[in-house]
């Protein structure tokens, strides 16, 4: 069977688009909680084809070609597929995004305008490593109405390939072409070009990656980039808190965006806590590179002027030692992704002048960076985390997959009605009701 073309595949995806807009939420829902169910029946075949990739990746890291938190991101495991399908339904369980009527406005007597969320309808996704994305990004298209073009990294083929047949079966009664799986680095070159049938890019990976996206594109893109999250212990810090904190966001999973990478601390509270989280962060093989005075505390490596601004993705933190709050917003102003930062304070007004100062997309106090997750956001799931300010920002759900269209309910009016000096006026007067066509008409 000859391959089909990215242009070929797109074209269905528009067509098919047009269709999963016109469905219900039960017929949406029911088609994901049916994707869940070939996840598990079908869990040994996605794990075999998984740890072929696993395999190959371990070979490359071994060489130096790939690294530890790829490999990390990259493995799939029984607990991990669970996890997996609980997230598909608990996307199936969300409200419907669908139909919701934003506003209501009677322009006059039986003229009625309706702004009303929509599909964006065709999203075209480009991602790396991780091949549990796929399943995201697919339930949360697929939840939303929107037909998604799926490209991963080759690293992830074969988990990439059987988990899109595993989606392809268990939604066989969906639009066909709702979702599309195209594999060749060529044709992302191919989508970039496709500004009239693509109507949102969402690249997952480094600023270098969703640079080159945005610059060779006139689609719509919604990047998600690198995380450098920090975490600032304040001087009115609970310290066995700060402790817990920082450790979390740290070492629960180090390989993801949301992990801290940097972490500040007050002077004044540096020598009581830098020996309780440096203990705590040697047992889990933690590297630490500091400043100066972080090195006077405690033994650790130094921090070069490169650190302050790297994502590691692994067991490494770099960690600075600050003379005030203002000292610790300046630096995070200086070097942040704009993803998440947090601080640890019993000081109320100090965490909300942190949090006010900050325009990161997620702005925590006394909290793990790790909670910026779409899942622990209650949105279900995320296609990503996005780091911009428009349209959509921070982990993106089901909203962040809708736009609007207006809806104008009449009954024969004419603009030149309402115009010239004795012109009939507009009342402009919102109400509470929601869009149902024709509903208030007797024809």
């Amino acid at each position: 069977m000859t391959e089909k073309s990215t242009e070929a595949k797109v074209e269905e995806a528009q067509t098919a688009a047009l269709k999963l807009a016109q469905l219900s939420n039960d017929e949406r829902s029911a088609a994901l909680n049916a994707i869940a169910d070939a996840i598990t029946a079908r869990q040994d075949e996605i794990l075999e084809a998984n740890e072929r990739d696993v395999h190959k990746a371990e070979d490359l890291l071994a060489e130096g070609e790939y690294s530890q938190a790829l490999v990390d991101r990259l493995k799939l495991s029984p607990s991990k597929l669970d996890s997996i399908t609980e997230m598909v339904r608990s996307v199936a369980s969300q409200d419907d995004p669908l139909g919701k009527t934003q506003i209501a406005r009677k322009l006059d007597e039986d003229l009625e305008l309706y702004k009303c969320t929509v599909p964006i309808g065709v999203i075209g996704t480009i991602f790396e490593s991780r091949p549990d994305a796929l399943i995201q990004i697919a339930a949360l298209g697929l939840k939303s109405g929107n037909a998604v073009i799926l490209k991963g990294g080759s690293e992830a083929s074969h988990s990439n390939r059987i988990l899109f047949d595993v989606i392809r079966e268990a939604t066989s009664d969906m639009p066909d072409g709702w979702s599309q799986l195209i594999e060749a680095r060529a044709d992302v070159d191919t989508l970039l070009e496709m500004d009239d049938s693509i109507d949102l890019l969402m690249p997952r990976g480094s600023s270098e990656f969703v640079g080159y996206i945005q610059d060779n594109t006139s689609i719509a893109v919604l990047g998600h980039t690198e995380g450098i999250c920090h975490v600032y212990v304040d001087d009115a810090a609970d310290l066995p808190m700060a402790t817990d904190i920082a450790y979390d966001a740290k070492v629960q999973y180090p390989a993801v965006c949301n992990a801290v990478e940097t972490l500040l601390v007050h002077e004044s509270v540096a020598a009581d806590f830098l020996p309780e989280i440096a203990q705590r962060y040697e047992e889990a093989n933690v590297e630490m590179r500091g400043d100066d005075v972080s090195r006077s505390i405690v033994d650790m490596e130094q921090a070069q002027p490169d650190d302050w601004k790297r994502e590691y993705g692994d067991l490494i933190i770099a960690i600075k030692i600050v003379d005030s709050l203002e000292a610790a917003i300046d630096h995070i102003s200086t070097y942040s992704s704009k993803h998440t930062e947090s601080i640890v304070t019993q000081d109320a007004d100090r965490a909300s002048r942190f949090m006010r100062s900050l325009d990161s997309a997620s702005v925590f106090h006394n909290a793990s960076t790790r909670f910026s997750d779409g899942y622990r956001y209650g949105l279900g799931a995320e296609v990503g985390i996005s780091t911009g300010k428009i349209h959509a920002r921070g982990p993106v759900g089901l909203e962040g997959l809708t736009t609007y269209q207006y809806y104008l309910e009449g009954d024969g009016q004419t603009v030149g009605t309402y115009a010239g000096r004795d012109a009939k006026q507009f009342t402009h007067e919102d109400f509470d009701g929601s869009w149902n066509p024709g509903s208030r008409f007797d024809w």
